[in-house]
């Protein structure tokens, strides 16, 4: 048993590892995480033999990873991105408010609960939007359904659109990371450190293999401690890791059985990419952010897709992941209960008009 999971998981790797270079020679977007993704995706689809990966590899690579983006962070990201916390959330709010709204608005050409709609659209975690709909009662299988095609539309969708309008801006600040100051060995351990406290925080918040070594950098980077460069073989072997980990969640059997309905959502999800990218170019323009940077702030994605993304056309990387990430907890930790108390007071005067008219 314990030889044919090694098997598995060398094949598997091997999978990975020939999308990954294949996205790379063609010049295509994140290839270290999308080639993996689709390579693993594909092999799911036309062959039988699974593909695993211990959860183990899949931390250690998301923690590499939130190291990583925290190297980017100066005093210079915090000055930047104070000034627009309340501009943010008011347009991230925006974005959720035409989220519910139009999944909502869809329910009145299928055969599908509001809640269960709101829950498999809104662009969230998809652990903690299936949670969160459990309670109330809604289709969690259908959630997650819903939300694998949020998240594939989104995915695959926004690197490469964001490729195409960028693609003559200059390469990113990635050799900055690099040209860090030269330090001993011993520096290394605070990497050890961060990723200590991503491992500690692993069940008390979202993200947390991500969020923990980030905000652990990204602090002794803005209090002047001196960090070693990322080896940049590291920082891919992370990439595929997570690439395979995000292949392995998604289940051919789950698409397939979203039928009819996978095409409203996708074409959801593509209003909401659309939208998205509107309100980023207002809050561009209202701001001194970059168009890149904006969108990709905004961009209803995951925050590893979207600073690896800003990192790939020049965009400051910085100010995409600390955008992201208190848009990813404003989502996580307020919408799930907001939404909950907004339906289960629904539910309570709908209780009370059946009753009544029952009388």
């Amino acid at each position: 048993m314990i030889f044919k999971k090694i098997r598995q998981i060398i094949f598997t790797f091997f999978i990975a590892a020939l999308g990954a270079f294949s996205f790379n020679y063609f010049s295509l977007p994140i290839p270290w995480i999308l080639g993996p993704l689709s390579f693993i995706l594909i092999t799911k689809l036309i062959s039988k033999k699974n593909t695993q990966l211990p959860p183990a590899f899949r931390d250690v690579g998301l923690m590499i990873i939130g190291i990583y983006f925290g190297l980017s962070f100066t005093t210079t990201t915090l000055e930047t991105i104070i000034p627009y916390m309340i501009p943010f959330l008011l347009s991230t709010i925006l974005l959720l408010t035409v989220s519910i709204l139009l999944s909502i608005f869809i329910t009145k050409f299928i055969e599908l609960d509001p809640i269960t709609s709101v829950f498999g659209s809104i662009p969230g975690g998809l652990s903690e939007m299936v949670a969160a709909s459990e309670s109330l009662s809604a289709n969690s299988a259908m959630v997650t359904i819903l939300q694998t095609i949020r998240l594939l539309t989104v995915v695959f969708t926004i690197p490469f659109l964001v490729l195409h309008m960028f693609s003559n801006t200059p390469a990113s600040s990635e050799a900055a990371v690099s040209s860090l100051h030269i330090v001993g060995g011993i520096h290394y351990l605070w990497f050890l450190l961060a990723m200590f406290v991503g491992w500690l925080i692993r069940n008390h918040f979202p993200a947390a293999h991500v969020l923990g070594p980030l905000i652990v950098i990204a602090s002794l980077s803005v209090f002047g401690v001196s960090l070693p460069p990322l080896s940049p073989n590291v920082l891919i072997a992370a990439q595929i890791t997570v690439g395979i980990s995000m292949g392995n969640k998604i289940l051919i059997r789950d698409l397939k059985l979203a039928g009819k309905y996978g095409g409203y959502y996708f074409v959801l999800s593509l209003v909401l990419i659309l939208t998205s990218f509107g309100i980023g170019y207002l809050f561009s323009s209202l701001s001194s952010l970059s168009l890149s940077t904006a969108i990709l702030s905004l961009a209803p994605g995951g925050m590893v897709e979207m600073v690896l993304t800003a990192k790939s056309i020049g965009a400051d990387s910085a100010v995409v992941s600390a955008l992201q990430l208190i848009r990813l907890l404003f989502i996580i930790l307020v919408v799930p209960s907001f939404l909950k108390f907004i339906f289960s007071k629904s539910k309570s005067k709908g209780t009370i008009v059946n009753n009544s008219a029952g009388v």
